[in-house]
């Protein structure tokens, strides 16, 4: 079984910055992806980006320029500058890949104010 524990979100005001961490724990398979999604209210779950093993990263469009992903082994960062309020939502750490290989954190509300 994988954990993943998140750090706290927070309020920040918007153009603000604010980093999140996600440490995964247990028996991990390797390859594999780390990542972040967010959920809004009365959205759905969405991609906000990704990094494998191998460092390869993918982002979605409208975080390009302001969120920067990164890890380190079984620990996964995500980055946030320039915050707008779209980006309120519960972001949720993600451990993939390889068969039967899909964990989540327990999620962690960002909220930034206009």
């Amino acid at each position: 079984q994988v954990q993943l524990v998140e750090s706290r979100g927070g309020l920040v005001q918007a153009g603000g910055s604010l980093r999140l961490s996600c440490a995964a724990s247990g028996r991990i398979f390797s390859p594999n992806t780390m990542g972040w999604y967010r959920q809004a209210p009365g959205k759905q779950r969405e991609l906000v980006a990704t990094v494998t093993s191998g460092g390869s990263t993918n982002y979605a469009d409208f975080v390009k320029g302001r969120f920067t992903i990164s890890r380190d082994n079984a620990r996964v960062y995500l980055q946030m500058n320039s915050l707008k309020s779209e980006d309120t939502a519960v972001y949720y750490c993600n451990l993939g890949g390889g068969i039967n290989q899909n964990y989540w954190g327990q999620g962690t509300q960002v909220t930034v104010s206009s």
